[in-house]
């Protein structure tokens, strides 16, 4: 299993997302950031889905992510699958 955790602002609360990628499929949680209890999005939002692609794309920069978990997202997003070489 591998997790991608980031924050960012729901109005004027800090919200904090995480990703599970287990099994093939993705699991994204969000909590409040004084809450100690991660809710799962069920169905995850569209911006939901792109923050993660975000995240995902920066860590690929970085060589921490792979370029599948980049096209598994992008798939769900509607978009062309553009690889790494292409």
């Amino acid at each position: 299993m591998t997790k991608h955790q980031w924050r960012g602002e729901d109005g004027d609360e800090i919200r904090y997302w995480r990703a599970n990628y287990h099994g093939g499929r993705f699991e994204l949680y969000t909590k409040a950031g004084e809450d100690d209890r991660w809710q799962k999005l069920d169905p995850p939002s569209k911006k939901n889905w792109e923050a993660l692609r975000d995240v995902l794309w920066r860590k690929y920069q970085r060589k921490r992510c792979s370029w599948n978990l980049i096209a598994k997202v992008d798939k769900m997003l509607g978009k062309p699958n553009e690889g790494p070489g292409k």
